[in-house]
């Protein structure tokens, strides 16, 4: 119940302090005007005791209070009797905090929309016994049975022979997608289709789905360097009233001017406009699968001029393919004999061997007596013939001199049959097909230099680095010099490092903004960087920028616009042709506008 009266607050005090005014000027109308004004002045002390008491607790917190002028107002009109401008104060300020409150509802709804889905429990499966759990009491092992429109609890692998999943909430993709068994599914998907079987790979906690709640819970709380501006700014407005007031009362003699001036100062287009409109910049990055670590990242964000790019992983697949396959014998069959000894193998090039083979429609063969070497090659007996798959080292360990102006090409695994060299596989990592397009995207918001880093090698990295027309390429890189990359690129400007969230780290890091490739590994890549795409589509890098550039835009705009229109109001009321009650209407006007484009935001 206390919660509900504290989060629905400025609802109760705007339906209260309104409704007081409400009834006390009909009863001034009626003539009653002791009980009227009664009325007027419940209205007004209800809500500056909310006000001082909100005052305090920022003094407390090392804040200043920009609703100074407001209680200033307010304790002024009861001072000199002006009971129903007060109370028409009264009511402008807590429809201004209902205004926050219904644009914040608003503009967090994307952000909401993930913590509203969070599952409470789970059906766990021990033996022929189904029983519901709390997610909490979920480890790694557990068999769970997902029904239809349940929530994914925990990060997992398909156990049934197929799954079709909704992972709008994490990735913003629109249709429903179809996972196989054995493949992973993600904590926070929900079931699209018929009920499955999953196999748990951890603990709720560790999941997908709590790093990227516990991201939004920190997004919300969060301030940007821009609020302390509008602190600022607030000192700066709070002084100007001050002397405006003084002035006014100086040159008219008369001391209610006071009041006039402060009705009309109060600087909500401060306290409202900021937080809104970031708020919405995040919610609307939100929803387009961006997720952005607060408001102090989304300003950061909004400030970059300098992008470094990771390569593996991020602006190509980061999955090896086949690209070549040349040798003495016709490349289906050298392929064949590659693929067949490969089933024996986990490594990600045979794998894309076994692929490649499959593609072609080849039939592979059981390989028979099949050993691996880690990272090195496979041996295996394919249909009576000794095959080796692997690279130089280990075919020249087994006997066999990889000839490489044999083959004609730089090979990443050469193929032996029976003891000779046959052939070799050349593999590629396929450049993103959103790639291009988001290197020129980042160019037209004006982004002055893009630098390629790349651990691989030199030709590798400037051939794609020509393609996309980078500044800099940088290849064969650690991590290490990753790092210095980027304080070397920050002498320029406000760098943002892309990467893949995991051996990117360090950079993402070091760097004003990093922005992580989600890929599969989204959990490490929340932990690693102050922006997330949830969606595998580099292309929300430059869709961020724009995002954070437009919200930063519209707060200063609307703090502008507000603060110019109450200081023209200000002069007017000093001059005396603006009276109180006229000037809180003008007043609740320019705030009810402030905060309506502010929520231009979300658009």
């Amino acid at each position: 119940m206390m919660d509900f009266a504290r989060r629905y607050w400025p609802l109760v005090l705007i339906l209260v302090s309104a409704a007081s005014v409400l009834v006390g000027v009909a009863l001034e109308l009626l003539g009653v005007t002791p009980i009227a004004n009664a009325f007027l002045v419940f209205s007004n002390i209800l809500v500056l005791s909310c006000l001082v008491i909100e005052i305090v607790g920022k003094l407390r917190q090392g804040e200043f209070g920009l609703d100074l002028i407001a209680a200033l107002a307010m304790a002024a009109a009861l001072w000199f009797g002006q009971y129903l401008a007060g109370a028409i104060v009264s009511v402008m300020y807590a429809g201004g905090h209902f205004l926050e409150f219904y644009a914040h509802r608003r503009a967090e709804s994307g952000m909401t929309d993930l913590l509203s889905r969070v599952p409470r429990s789970a059906l766990r499966i021990t033996g022929e016994e189904f029983a519901e759990v709390p997610i909490g009491a979920i480890v790694s092992g557990d068999r769970l049975l997902i029904r239809r429109g349940d929530v994914v609890p925990v990060d997992g692998q398909v156990e049934s022979a197929t799954a079709l999943v909704d992972q709008s909430a994490l990735t913003g993709e629109p249709l429903p997608v179809r996972i196989m068994q054995g493949e992973a599914v993600a904590s926070g998907a929900m079931n699209a289709g018929e009920a499955f079987d999953m196999v748990a790979s951890m603990a709720a906690k560790d999941s997908t789905y709590a790093h990227i709640l516990r991201l939004v819970e920190k997004a919300k709380a969060s301030k940007a360097p821009i609020y302390r501006v509008a602190d600022r700014m607030g000192l700066w407005f709070l002084g100007l009233t001050l002397v405006v007031a003084a002035v006014a009362v100086a040159a008219s003699g008369d001391s209610a001017r006071v009041l006039a001036v402060l009705v009309v100062a109060t600087p909500c287009p401060l306290i409202l406009a900021v937080p809104v409109a970031l708020v919405a910049g995040i919610s609307k990055a939100a929803r387009r699968g961006i997720l952005v670590k607060g408001a102090g990242v989304l300003e950061a964000l909004s400030k970059v001029d300098v992008v470094v790019f990771d390569k593996t992983g991020t602006l190509t697949v980061g999955a090896p393919e086949v690209a070549e396959v040349l040798g003495t014998q016709h490349p289906d069959e050298l392929l064949r004999l590659a693929g067949s000894a490969e089933l024996a193998s986990a490594h990600s090039l045979g794998r894309a061997i076994v692929s490649e083979a499959q593609r072609r429609g080849l039939a592979l063969s059981k390989p028979d007596q099949a050993a691996e070497v880690p990272g090195e090659g496979v041996e295996a007996l394919v249909d009576g013939r000794k095959v080796l798959v692997g690279g130089p080292a280990f075919v020249r360990s087994r006997g066999v001199e990889p000839d490489l102006s044999a083959t004609g090409v730089s090979a990443s695994a050469f193929v032996c049959a029976d003891g000779r060299l046959v052939g070799a596989v050349r593999f590629e990592d396929r450049l993103r097909p959103e790639a291009a397009r988001t290197v020129e995207g980042l160019r037209a918001l004006g982004v002055r230099r893009t630098v390629l880093a790349s651990g691989d090698r030199l030709e590798v990295a400037k051939a794609i680095g020509d393609y996309l027309q980078f500044d800099a390429v940088e290849a064969d890189l650690s991590a290490a010099d990753k790092v210095d990359i980027v304080r070397r690129e920050s002498e320029r400007g406000h760098v943002m490092m892309v990467g893949d969230g995991v051996n990117d780290a360090p950079a993402l890091a070091v760097a004003s903004v990093g922005l992580a490739v989600a890929r599969g590994n989204l959990a490490a890549a929340a932990e690693a960087a102050d922006v997330v795409l949830l969606q595998n589509d580099v292309g929300g890098v430059a869709e961020g920028l724009r995002i954070a550039r437009r919200a930063k835009s519209i707060a200063l705009q609307s703090v502008g616009v507000g603060i110019g229109l109450s200081s023209i109001a200000m002069i007017v009321a000093g001059a005396g042709f603006l009276p109180p009650v006229q000037g809180a209407l003008i007043q609740e006007a320019i705030d009810v506008a402030v905060v309506l484009n502010a929520l231009r935001a979300l658009s």
